[in-house]
């Protein structure tokens, strides 16, 4: 079976099941609009799905997702900014109440970022768009200095995380929504491994587990 009859024949199992048992969910949601109180940041891999991973059904989340789950900081010019305009509409116009960067282990941008290998893609706009996490590779570089490869991949996932929050308040929409108690910032990581959760925690300045027993 190639990959579009798959997902044809997946589209009638959604038809005949999810769409057949939660036809009002799709009609009050086609009748009132769309109202998610979440925005999740996410990466595009293939396999870290923020809907699939947190179990929520169709409205609940307004996602954006591009290579390595990243928030370019406020830019003023006629450039082609879809994460920005994307940030505006969660923000200002769905008024949702908060944004997780949703980040997760074995990334291929990091780990590009990390070892410096973008191959063909150096001079182009892979490498550009990867070069908003720099902040977090030269903060690993200096604090992982003597670790293997692979546990400085990790530390840059998860520091790259705090670079995309840190950018998230550059936008002055979102900077005066969050000091004013109307928005918060949330930084995950999926460990795609364990199956595990972890979430940010400013205290301490850790990721810690949010998966519970």
């Amino acid at each position: 079976m190639d990959d579009l009859s798959k997902f044809l024949q997946g589209f009638h199992r959604f038809k005949q099941k999810y769409f057949a048992d939660d036809k009002a969910l799709y009609e009050r949601l086609t009748q009132e609009g769309q109202k998610p109180s979440t925005l999740v940041i996410g990466c595009c891999d293939a396999r870290v799905d923020p809907a699939l991973i947190t179990d929520c059904a169709p409205g609940d989340m307004f996602v954006i997702r591009n290579v390595a789950n990243l928030v370019p900081p406020r830019e003023v010019g006629p450039t082609n900014q879809g994460v920005s305009a994307a940030l505006e509409f969660g923000v200002s116009v769905l008024n949702v109440e908060r944004i997780i960067v949703l980040g997760h282990a074995h990334c291929g941008g990091i780990a590009s970022l990390m070892k410096d290998d973008m191959g063909t893609a150096s001079a182009g706009y892979l490498a550009r768009w990867i070069g908003i996490a720099e902040p977090a590779r030269q903060r690993v570089w200096e604090e992982f200095a003597d670790k293997p490869i692979e546990e400085q991949i990790r530390a840059c996932e998860m520091a790259s995380i705090l670079v995309s929050l840190n950018n998230l308040l550059t936008f002055p929409w979102i900077r005066e929504r969050v000091e004013q108690g109307q928005l918060n910032l949330h930084g995950w990581y999926f460990d795609i491994e364990q199956g595990d959760l972890l979430g940010y925690h400013p205290p301490s300045g850790e990721f810690i587990s949010l998966g519970g027993k």
